[in-house]
């Protein structure tokens, strides 16, 4: 997945005094998913999103929310689909605490990377196994002739042939 066009925060020009906290109304363009060999975007490729800063002791909490309608190519038969879901995403960046995972790989320098961040949000927020279907019940394309079986009557489509010829030698061992 590619990130889309950078959106960055800079941390020290928020003045927050520990335990206080601003939430900010951001655009956010997460950029583009690679699934199987295939690429899909958001629609529309910015949205609106909600980021929350709080100041810590040692650093900073986050939280980041918004809506997503992710599009490309069905993993079956390659006709449209497209998924909508709502990323809820949380970070800390602790560095004082002296912990190396208690330290953001989005924030360097005072700025947190929000279009890097929301950008691996979506990745992690894809149901698994990630399944972008044109339609719940897609049948998929036909191994032989690579035809939607979505469309096609079973009864009207057969093949003659036992399948893939590059499957031939496999099926002379049985």
């Amino acid at each position: 997945m590619t990130p889309g066009p950078s959106t960055t925060i800079d941390l020290a020009s928020l003045s927050l005094s520990f335990g206080e906290g601003r939430r900010i109304d951001v655009q956010v363009c997460p950029g583009t998913l690679e699934l199987g060999g295939q690429s899909y975007e958001s629609s529309p490729r910015t949205v609106q999103g909600r980021l929350d800063v709080s100041r810590t002791r040692a650093g900073y909490a986050f939280r980041l929310r918004f809506p997503l309608q992710i599009e490309g190519p069905c993993m079956r038969c390659l006709d449209q689909a497209g998924i909508g879901i709502e990323i809820d995403a949380r970070e800390v960046d602790q560095p004082e605490v002296g912990d190396e995972q208690m330290i953001s790989p989005y924030v360097a320098e005072g700025e947190l990377d929000v279009s890097r961040w929301a950008h691996d949000a979506v990745a992690l927020a894809l149901p698994l196994p990630a399944k972008l279907l044109c339609r719940e019940d897609c049948a998929g394309l036909c191994a032989v002739c690579g035809q939607s079986l979505n469309d096609a009557d079973p009864e009207e489509h057969r093949h003659d042939e036992g399948g893939d010829p590059r499957w031939a030698k496999l099926r002379e061992l049985q």
